[in-house]
């Protein structure tokens, strides 16, 4: 069965194209931690993230969006001495900023969901690529995208890593036209 290129590089890597990655996610609280999750990755690979993932989501209270919010200067020195997570002050920081904005949107969208699925006018973008060379790393809607969340004050959220989030997020659909996930997606669309 072929995958796209970055699949075939670990078991897990393998595990995480298959099972999560391109899924469309709607519940807020998975956005949100895929959002840290993916602003915690800034300047490392995919894989460090990935081996760490279970220490993040125990450090991070699963992702709670008002744990994390009301983290105090205490919790913040708790993270910076944990050696499972990436122990960098900055993306800790933004961290509670960012579940601080979601916060926000959601009393002014009603979720963090519908606020970032209205981007892609709630459906997932799906490309047409053959290869890996041929995946931008950034697009109009994630330049979009992250501006208006800087804008709000969100923190870390340069285009790359938010097109990386919408990929993982299942906004855009990034499957090369010859993985079987793309295949598989495309079976289950001729059946509805």
């Amino acid at each position: 069965m072929e995958r796209c290129e970055w699949a075939n590089s670990t078991p897990a890597m393998q595990e995480y194209h298959d099972t999560v990655w391109g899924k469309p996610e709607y519940e807020d609280q998975q956005l949100f931690r895929k959002l840290v999750l993916d602003m915690n990755q800034a300047g490392l690979s995919w894989q460090t993230i990935l081996n760490k993932m279970a220490n993040f989501d125990a450090a991070y209270d699963q992702f709670n969006i008002i744990k994390v919010a009301n983290y105090t200067e205490e919790k913040v020195e708790e993270l910076m001495m944990n050696p499972g997570i990436i122990r960098n002050r900055r993306k800790i920081e933004a961290a509670i900023i960012n579940a601080q904005e979601v916060l926000k949107i959601q009393q002014e969208y009603g979720s963090f969901s519908a606020f970032l699925w209205r981007y892609v006018n709630h459906e997932p973008v799906i490309n047409e690529f053959q290869q890996q060379s041929d995946v931008p790393t950034h697009s109009e809607i994630s330049d979009q995208l992250a501006k208006d969340l800087k804008k709000r004050g969100f923190k870390f959220v340069g285009t790359t890593t938010i097109y990386a989030f919408m990929e993982a997020v299942g906004m855009v659909n990034d499957h090369l036209v010859t993985c079987v996930c793309r295949r598989s997606e495309a079976i289950v669309k001729i059946k509805e």
